[in-house]
C-alpha cells in the first residue's frame, strides 16, 4: 500500500489522462504510417492522394487548435475537451470502415478536428493545477508517457497489418478515444470560478498574444526547431519503405528506434535541469541538432545509418529541451492561457506541416534535403535566441 500510495502522489492518474490526450495526434499518425503505400491499392488511389489522409489531418488540426483555447477560456476545460474526444472518436470510425479515398480523407479531417481539442486544452489543464518548477516537472513526465506513443505506434501498426488488416489499426483508436473520453468525464473542472470573457474579449485574445513580444518571439524561436522533426516523420515512410527497400514491419522498428530518443531526451533533461537552467541548457540543444542535421549531409555514411544515426541525434537534442521550453513559453502570459496554449501548439504543427509538405517533392536524395532543413532552420533559431534570451521572463 505504502509503494502504491508513492506512486499515486508521483504520478497521480490526471498525469496519465493528460499524457493520453497529449498522444492523441502521434496515435493518429505515426500507427497509420505503415499503411499508407497498403491503402494505395485498397482503396485505389494514387501516391498524392493518399498523402492527403496526411494533409487534411493536419489542416483541420491546426485550425482548430486557434478555437479550442479560447473556448476552453470562457467555458471551461472540460466542454470543448469533451466535444473533441467525442469528434475524434467518431472520426476513428470513419476511416475504420472507408471504402474510398475521399472518404477516408474526411474522417482524418475530422480526427484532426478532434485531436485538437485534446493538444489545445492539456497544457492550459497543466497550467491551472500546477505551476512553476512543479509544472516543468509534470510537462517532463507527460512528455516521458507521451514519446512511448510515436516509439509503439508504428511497430504496432505493422503487426496489426500483418495480423489483421489496416481497418484494425482505427479500430484500436476508437477503444483509446473512448478510455479518455471516460478518464475526461471523470476529471473535476480545473478553471476557477471567475466571470467568463466576453466573446468579443475572446476573439480578441489571439491578438494580445501577438502583441505580447516575449511570448511570441520565443514562441517562434522554438516552433523552428520542429522543422526536421516533422519532416521526417512525414518523409520516413517513404524513405525507409522505398527507397531503402523496407517492409512495413523493419520500418516500424526503424521510427520506432527514432522514437526512443523522445522517451530518453526529457529523463536526460530532468537530472541535468537539477544543476543548470533551461535558459543555460536550450542553446547546448539546438547546437546539436545543427550538429545532426550536418551529419545528414554526409553522402558515405552506408543505408540505413545515414539516416537512421544522425535523425536519433537529432530528435533527442529536440526532445531535450521541448516539454521545459513549452514551460517557459507559457510562463511569458499572465492571461488568455488557453489561448496561449492552443497558438503554440498551433505553431508547432502549422510550421511541421509545411516541412512534410517541402520534404514530399520528388527530391533525388531526400536525406540531404532534410539535412539542409536542419541546418536552415536550427540555425535561424540560434540567432533568434541570442535576441530573445535577454528579454524572457525565466521560471521561478
Amino acid at each position: 500500500m505504502g509503494m502504491v500510495h508513492e506512486i499515486r502522489e508521483r504520478f497521480p492518474p490526471i498525469i496519465f489522462l493528460l499524457a493520453l490526450l497529449s498522444a492523441f495526434p502521434p496515435l493518429a499518425t505515426d500507427m497509420y504510417l505503415p499503411a499508407l503505400p497498403l491503402l494505395q491499392h485498397e482503396l485505389q488511389a494514387q501516391a498524392s492522394t493518399i498523402n492527403l489522409t496526411l494533409v487534411a489531418f493536419f489542416m483541420a488540426y491546426c485550425g482548430c487548435l486557434l478555437i479550442y483555447g479560447p473556448l476552453s477560456d470562457r467555458y471551461g476545460r472540460k466542454p470543448p475537451l469533451l466535444v473533441g474526444v467525442t469528434m475524434f472518436i467518431l472520426a476513428c470510425l470513419v476511416c475504420a470502415f472507408s471504402s474510398s479515398a475521399p472518404v477516408m480523407i474526411f474522417g482524418r479531417f475530422l480526427q484532426g478536428a478532434g485531436a485538437a481539442a485534446a493538444s489545445a486544452i492539456v497544457f492550459a489543464i497543466s497550467k491551472d493545477r500546477f505551476s512553476g518548477q512543479q509544472r516543468q516537472r509534470v510537462f517532463i513526465h507527460i512528455g516521458v508517457i507521451v514519446a512511448t506513443a510515436p516509439m509503439v505506434a508504428p511497430i504496432a501498426g505493422g503487426w496489426i497489418i500483418k495480423l489483421l488488416t489496416w481497418r484494425w489499426i482505427f479500430i484500436l483508436q476508437t477503444l483509446l478515444g473512448a478510455i479518455a473520453f471516460a478518464g475526461v468525464l471523470a476529471m473535476r473542472e480545473s478553471l476557477r470560478p471567475r466571470t467568463p470573457p466576453s466573446l468579443r474579449e475572446v476573439a480578441f485574445s489571439y491578438l494580445r498574444l501577438m502583441g505580447n513580444r516575449r511570448y511570441f518571439s520565443l514562441l517562434l524561436t522554438v516552433s523552428l526547431t520542429c522543422v526536421p522533426v516533422f519532416a521526417f516523420i512525414g518523409g520516413s515512410s517513404e524513405i525507409y519503405i522505398t527507397r531503402f527497400g523496407y517492409n512495413e514491419q523493419q520500418f516500424g522498428y526503424f521510427f520506432g528506434f527514432n522514437a526512443l530518443a523522445f522517451v530518453l531526451a526529457p529523463l536526460a533533461f530532468a537530472r541535468v535541469n537539477r544543476r543548470y537552467s533551461i535558459t543555460r541548457l536550450m542553446p547546448w540543444a539546438f547546437g546539436g541538432m545543427l550538429l545532426a542535421s550536418l551529419l545528414l549531409l554526409n553522402p558515405w555514411l552506408p543505408i540505413p545509418w545515414r539516416l537512421t544515426l544522425p535523425m536519433f541525434a537529432l530528435t533527442f537534442c529536440f526532445s531535450f529541451c521541448r516539454p521545459a521550453g513549452n514551460n517557459l513559453i507559457l510562463e511569458q502570459v499572465d492571461r488568455d492561457t488557453g489561448a496561449a496554449s492552443s497558438l503554440m501548439v498551433f505553431f508547432y504543427f502549422f510550421i511541421g506541416a509545411l516541412a512534410m509538405w517541402f520534404l514530399s517533392f520528388a527530391w533525388e536524395d531526400k536525406v540531404v534535403v532534410l539535412g539542409w532543413m536542419g541546418v536552415g532552420s536550427v540555425t535561424s533559431t540560434l540567432l533568434l535566441w541570442q535576441a530573445v534570451k535577454r528579454r524572457i521572463r525565466t521560471l521561478p
